[in-house]
């Protein structure tokens, strides 16, 4: 399939691929401004402002901007992450004009009704509510928080409260006006999508914006430490995470082939050892995450109060044995994994425009499908187990602990267990 791409006199682009035999289309405008772009008072404003999108705007109610996509058997949504903002929708083929409509509407022209951010106010702090109560997704946060603290990269995509419950119209209106310039705007389209129109469509939504280079945001410093939570819950909740590469550092689809093999799956090493051979938990996994100038390997497990130095200990094991003996077999199949991974993934329209939407604002361009396979294939069991090796002899660690923690490993005891005391 042919990636179209075409960028407007002020900086905003559009990009899209026609995908044959599809009746439906996904569109959608990333904005490149997240949680990182925030000043420290400012933490959370990024995520309330994706909320206060769908509020109202000048020309519909929050009730008509739902009615008009469900009206056509759409639908409509948004997330805020680290280092970027998304509004999409799916659509049929007919109604690609709409979408457009609305999404450039709720960017561009939010009302921020004050009795209407007083209601999603209550919504967010329901929100942070809930993640608290949730220590799988709470836990992740505080590794965050522990491996770049005092820091935008440490800070919660959410907010705190005490902030949340201080935002008003102004605070939207200042960092809109910061940071959704045309420059960092991309309109994705994946699916029964025309290149020419969705040009057309976004000359006459934002071409009349002004080109207005936003600020950097903080550079990410990793500083590493620990945190450990006590709460009367049955598990204990067990993340570490270890400095990574960042999005365009060469090793880091070796970081994915690493991760993979190591935890991303049933046959992979900790799953094996901790779960099937050992049965010291239930959820166990490794991932490899990047941003555009850090990265994070991150370990997680759950467990019990009483297992939970068994399991520790037995993972830094495994970390050191990666470094050693990952095999060739290992690294076959963690590869066949990924690229599977991308193909199915790439079935789905709305991937295929976030694929195409993340990769521009990374890399400026977007790569074909052998180009990203041959990066994949290019990674040798030789590079796994030297990028292994440095993890294990000398990455800089961080470790959150949630639960019933108090007999629980530190971070110090961890990193003896692998060589690095």
């Amino acid at each position: 399939m042919r990636t179209d791409l075409t960028t407007l006199p002020n900086g905003l682009r559009i990009v899209s691929e026609a995908m044959p035999g599809l009746a439906s289309a996904a569109v959608g405008l990333w904005v490149t401004a997240g949680g990182r772009h925030e000043r420290p008072e400012q933490n959370g404003i990024a995520h309330f402002l994706e909320h206060m999108a769908f509020k109202g705007t000048e020309r519909r109610s929050a009730l008509q901007i739902a009615e008009e996509i469900e009206d056509v058997g759409g639908y409509i949504n948004a997330y805020t992450s680290r280092e970027m903002t998304a509004f999409y929708a799916r659509v049929l083929e007919a109604d690609v004009g709409l979408a457009v409509d609305v999404i450039a509407d709720i960017v561009l022209n939010p009302a921020f009704d004050r009795k209407e951010i007083e209601v999603e106010r209550h919504v967010i702090l329901q929100e942070i509510g809930q993640a608290l109560d949730t220590p799988d997704d709470i836990i992740f946060d505080w590794l965050q928080e522990a491996a770049y603290p005092d820091q935008a990269m440490g800070r919660t995509i959410l907010g705190p409260a005490e902030r949340v419950q201080a935002f008003g119209r102004k605070d939207f209106r200042t960092f809109v006006a910061a940071h959704y310039g045309p420059e960092r705007m991309i309109l994705s389209a994946a699916g029964a999508v025309d290149h020419a129109a969705l040009v057309r469509l976004a000359e006459e939504k934002f071409g009349h914006l002004a080109a207005k280079p936003g600020p950097h945001p903080e550079p990410a410093r990793w500083q590493g430490g620990e945190r450990h939570e006590i709460k009367d819950l049955e598990q204990v909740h067990f993340a570490m995470g270890f400095r990574g590469p960042a999005y365009r550092d060469a090793d880091a689809h070796t970081a994915q082939v690493y991760s993979m093999a190591l935890g991303g799956g049933m046959s992979s090493r900790l799953f094996q050892k901790l779960r099937e051979e050992r049965g010291l938990c239930y959820s166990i996994y490794a991932q490899a995450g990047s941003y555009d100038d850090t990265g994070m390997i991150t370990l997680y497990a759950g467990t019990s109060a009483e297992e939970i130095g068994d399991l520790a200990m037995l993972t830094m094991d495994e970390l050191k044995r990666a470094a050693a003996d990952m095999s060739e077999a290992e690294v076959a199949r963690a590869k066949a994994q990924l690229k599977a991974g991308l193909l199915m993934g790439l079935e789905s329209p709305s991937s295929r425009a976030e694929r195409m939407a993340r990769y521009l604002a990374i890399w400026g361009r977007v790569p074909g499908l052998e180009e990203a396979t041959a990066e994949i294939d290019g990674v040798t069991t030789a590079d796994v187990r030297a990028f292994g090796e440095r993890l294990a002899s000398g990455a800089e660690a961080a470790l959150a602990l949630y639960g019933p923690v108090a007999g629980a490993p530190g971070l110090e005891p961890l990193r003896e267990r692998l060589g690095q005391g």
